[in-house]
C-alpha cells in the first residue's frame, strides 16, 4: 500500500524540526482509540472509490490504513489514475472503469468515497444515495447553493449516511477546543477570526497535468459535465480549483474547513445571514477567473466573522475564537488558549483627568479595594495542546466507516455540510456581484 504524502503532512514535517521551546504550559493530546473496528467480529467493509487524482489518492491511502476496510474498485475518467489505485490497493487484478454507474449497481460494494472535482459531487452523491450507498463526500459538499438542497433531499429520502470530507470535525485538536470552549473557557464569543495563506505556485492550484493526459485516455467531455464545451485542455483538467465553472475558488477548497471547525467548536450548526467580500486576482494572472485573494465578513446570527484567504504570501492556518474571558486560537498542528481576566490590574488612566488631591484619594481608595496579598498575584499562563494536525484524515474516514456499520449519525452529515458550502457560495457571490448577499431562507437563495 502506498501513503502519498500530502501538503500537511510536508507543512507539519518542517514545523516539528522547527520546533523550539514553548513558553506556555504544554499538553499533549492522544488520538481518539480507533479501536471499534479492530475486533474480530466488526463487520470488513468493501468501499469503491470515485476519482484517484490528488485528493483521492490520499483518501484513498488513508482509507487502507484502517482495519476491517477493503476497496474493492475505483472509477476515474483519466485511465491513469486506474494504474495508480491499483498500484495504491497493491491489487493489479482491482476492477477500475470510467464510468462510476457500474460500481454503484453492484451488490457487493457497501459504500462510496468520492474525491471528484466540485461540478461532479452532486451528480455523484445523489446517484449513489438512490443507488442505496453510502457515501464520503470530499468537501466542499456542492457546487451551488441549489444543488447541496437536492443532496440533503437525496440522502434523507433514501436514509444513507453522507459525510462531507472538512476533515477537522474529527480531529482531537477540534474536540478540545469544543470542550473548552462550551466549558467556558473564554466565555460566549463575541467575534472569530479565520486567515490562511499561501506563497507558491501548487499552492495556488498551478498543477502539472498528467504528461501523457490525451483526449485518448481522458473522457474529456462527460468530464465537463454541465459546464460549457470547449476544447480538450490538459490545465483546466488538472487545475480546475481555478474556474468557476468547475470549483469553488479559496472559498471551496481553504475556506470550507476553517468554517466547518468553527461550526463544531461553537456548536453553530447554521447558514450565516449575511457575507461582504473584498478580493481579487493580484498575483496568479494565469487565465484563472477565481480570485487568489478573498476577504469576507460574514454575519452568523448577530456574531462578526472574519475571513482572510490569500495565495499571495504565506501566512499561518489560524482560527482565533475571543470572548471575555480569553482567546482559543486553533492554528494546524496546535489550539493555544489565552485566558484574560477582563478587569483592571492598576487604577484608570482616566483619573489623569483629575485634580491631584481628587486623584490621590481615587489612587488610595483603588487600591484598598483591589490591593493583592503579595505572592498571590494571578498568572495568566497561555496552555498549549497539541496533537495530529486538524484536518487528520484518518479518524474522519473511521467515523465514516463506522457510522455504515453501525447507522450512528455523522455531524459532519449532508444538512451540515450544505450550511458549511452555503457559507462559500455566499462569500463567492458576494465578491462576483461587488455588494453584500444576504440568505433566504423563503426561498433557500442567495439574494
Amino acid at each position: 500500500m502506498r501513503l502519498n504524502q500530502s501538503r500537511r503532512q510536508f507543512l507539519k514535517a518542517g514545523t516539528a524540526a522547527a520546533g523550539g521551546a514553548l513558553a506556555a504550559k504544554t499538553v499533549l493530546l492522544s488520538p481518539e482509540p480507533l479501536a471499534a473496528a479492530q475486533g474480530s467480529s466488526a463487520k470488513k467493509l468493501r468501499f469503491a472509490i470515485i476519482g484517484i487524482g490528488m485528493e483521492g489518492s490520499g483518501v484513498l491511502g488513508a482509507a487502507l490504513s484502517l482495519p476491517n476496510v477493503e476497496c474493492v474498485g475505483a472509477a476515474d475518467l483519466y485511465d491513469g489514475r486506474h494504474t495508480l489505485a491499483r498500484e495504491i490497493t497493491g491489487n493489479p487484478n482491482l476492477p477500475v472503469t470510467r464510468r462510476y454507474q457500474e460500481l454503484l449497481d453492484r451488490k457487493d460494494i457497501d459504500c462510496i468515497l468520492a474525491a471528484v472535482p466540485d461540478h461532479w459531487h452532486m451528480r455523484v452523491v445523489v446517484d449513489s444515495c438512490n443507488a442505496g450507498k453510502d457515501i464520503y463526500c470530499e468537501k466542499p459538499m456542492s457546487h451551488t447553493a441549489s444543488e447541496g438542497f437536492e443532496m440533503v433531499d437525496a440522502a434523507k429520502k433514501n436514509n444513507r449516511i453522507v459525510q462531507i470530507g472538512s476533515q477537522r470535525v474529527s480531529s482531537a485538536l477540534c474536540a478540545k477546543a469544543r470542550e473548552l470552549y462550551h466549558e467556558g473557557a473564554i466565555g460566549e464569543v463575541e467575534n472569530v477570526e479565520l486567515s490562511l495563506g499561501r506563497n507558491d505556485p501548487t499552492g495556488a492550484w498551478e498543477y502539472p497535468p498528467p504528461p501523457d493526459l490525451s483526449p485518448q485516455n481522458l473522457d474529456w467531455d462527460t468530464w465537463l459535465n454541465g459546464a460549457p464545451k470547449i476544447p480538450f485542455n490538459p490545465e483546466r483538467f488538472a487545475r480546475w480549483r481555478c474556474w468557476k465553472e468547475y470549483g469553488t475558488g479559496v472559498g471551496g477548497d481553504l475556506m470550507v474547513h476553517l468554517l466547518s471547525g468553527m461550526m463544531v467548536t461553537l456548536g453553530w450548526n447554521e447558514i450565516p445571514r449575511s457575507a461582504s467580500a473584498l478580493g481579487g486576482i493580484f498575483r496568479w494572472k494565469d487565465g484563472r477567473n477565481m480570485p487568489d485573494i478573498h476577504t469576507v465578513l460574514f454575519d452568523y446570527h448577530g456574531i462578526p466573522v472574519y475571513v482572510r484567504l490569500g495565495l499571495g504570501t504565506e501566512t499561518p492556518e489560524l482560527a482565533r475564537f475571543m470572548g471575555p474571558k480569553g482567546i482559543l486560537d486553533a492554528g494546524e498542528f496546535e489550539l493555544r488558549h489565552s485566558r484574560q481576566k477582563g478587569v483592571d490590574t492598576a487604577p484608570s488612566y482616566y483619573s489623569g483627568g483629575f485634580p491631584q488631591k481628587m486623584r490621590d484619594e481615587y489612587v488610595k481608595q483603588w487600591h484598598a479595594e483591589h490591593e493583592v496579598t503579595p505572592g498571590q498575584e494571578p498568572i495568566n499562563s497561555d496552555t498549549l495542546y497539541r496533537g495530529n494536525d486538524w484536518d487528520d484524515l484518518r479518524p474522519h474516514l473511521h467515523t465514516f466507516f463506522e457510522a455504515v456499520r453501525t447507522r450512528k449519525p455523522v455531524v459532519e452529515d449532508a444538512v451540515f455540510g450544505n450550511h458549511a458550502a452555503i457559507a462559500c457560495h455566499m462569500a463567492n457571490e458576494s465578491y462576483f456581484r461587488k455588494k453584500a448577499v444576504y440568505w433566504d431562507q423563503a426561498t433557500r437563495s442567495i439574494v
